[in-house]
């Protein structure tokens, strides 16, 4: 029979828990010899919510999702799914815990003997539902990804993107709270990753389905993502709103994640920055929300009206904010222009950086 959990009063007496919370890590820890491959996480993942994790190779990525599902243990910390505390349950107590848990492989693990119908009807098969209740509800999510007309066919026969659909609806067979994705679309092309990402998103509206991300690319975290966390040694050294972490980065390693798809300095203007002496200096000018809607440049014209130039940036939207990087060079050598010009910008709430100075004009 297939046990379902839930957060109720159980949830309840956990210190900062509430009955929304579809996760909740304490203080996880996990070593592998002398590598701690998760030191003090904590975590909690709302219902309904999609959370991206983002970290680089070896950050602790996989060892958390392990946790997560119960195939790892942590050392020590607590692991809750849906207010159960699961880390120290047996592996009877464990399986129907599991069935609460959908997963999704960037390799897709799809069975090759077995039909797509098969494939996405094999949880239901191992839970004993019967063949009937099995193959509609094979059907109702095949439907659901847009693979209807395959039902009958072999994974052999299938793109990469469709592999992934079917993966996606095996995850789904039996119902769960919380679908974790690890590395869903590593192995696809853009556009089919484009794709698989708007599957997922429109999967969250429609089934109010609790989504974990495991990735390194923030592009997905962008694209999908209500709120991100940034994983590093094991610890978690960022967490919040993605508009908010891509606006404002605290970390170096954020920082260096956000390289590909933040706008850089040109790299001829980058290479004849100095770090004094030039007759301009260029400021990197990091702006969200009202900063970024309002005419901060021209405002700014107004309130010192000495020359500036705009050399490279724009602005973006991510989760209906606008969040920008613009730069900026600020001619001439009076130290007191130029510190105008930064409490002008800071006054309106831009992050702002001196990038260097160049000999010649921009």
């Amino acid at each position: 029979m297939n046990q379902h959990f839930t957060a109720t009063a159980e949830t309840a007496d956990q210190p900062g828990a509430t009955p929304q919370d579809v996760v909740r890590l304490v203080d996880l820890k996990r070593r592998f010899g002398g590598t701690a491959a998760l030191d003090g996480i904590s975590l909690t993942v709302r219902k309904g919510e999609i959370l991206g994790i983002i970290g680089r190779s070896g950050a602790g990525k996989s060892t958390l999702i392990r946790c997560l599902n119960g195939l790892e243990r942590p050392d020590s910390g607590e692991v809750f799914i849906e207010g159960r505390e699961i880390s120290r349950l047996g592996e009877l107590d464990l399986q129907p815990l599991r069935r609460r848990i959908g997963m999704i492989f960037q390799h897709f693990n799809l069975l090759s003997a077995k039909t797509v119908e098969d494939n996405v009807a094999l949880p239901l098969k191992i839970e004993g539902r019967p063949k009937a209740e099995r193959l509609q509800r094979a059907a109702e999510l095949l439907d659901l990804v847009g693979l209807s007309e395959k039902a009958k066919a072999y994974p052999v026969s299938l793109s990469g993107g469709q592999k992934q659909r079917v993966g996606i609806a095996r995850a789904l067979a039996a119902r769960p709270a919380l679908l974790l994705s690890d590395e869903a679309t590593s192995a696809l092309d853009p556009e089919t990753t484009r794709s698989i990402l708007a599957l997922l998103k429109d999967i969250n509206r429609q089934l109010g389905l609790t989504i974990l991300l495991i990735t390194h690319e923030m592009e997905v975290i962008r694209s999908i993502a209500d709120r991100v966390a940034v994983i590093d040694a094991g610890r978690i050294v960022e967490e919040g709103p993605v508009w908010s972490v891509f606006a404002e980065p605290r970390s170096e390693i954020t920082r260096s994640l956000l390289g590909a798809i933040r706008p850089q300095l040109p790299a001829e203007l980058a290479a004849r920055l100095l770090p004094s002496a030039g007759t301009e200096t260029v400021l990197r000018v990091d702006v969200a929300g009202e900063a970024a809607s309002g005419p901060l440049l021209s405002d700014l014209a107004t309130a010192i009206p000495r020359p500036f130039r705009l050399v490279h940036g724009g602005i973006d939207h991510i989760q209906q904010q606008p969040v920008g990087t613009l730069f900026v060079s600020v001619p001439g050598s009076d130290a007191s222009h130029l510190a105008a010009v930064i409490t002008f910008l800071k006054a309106r709430h831009a992050r702002v950086e001196v990038l260097g100075h160049v000999a010649n004009p921009v």
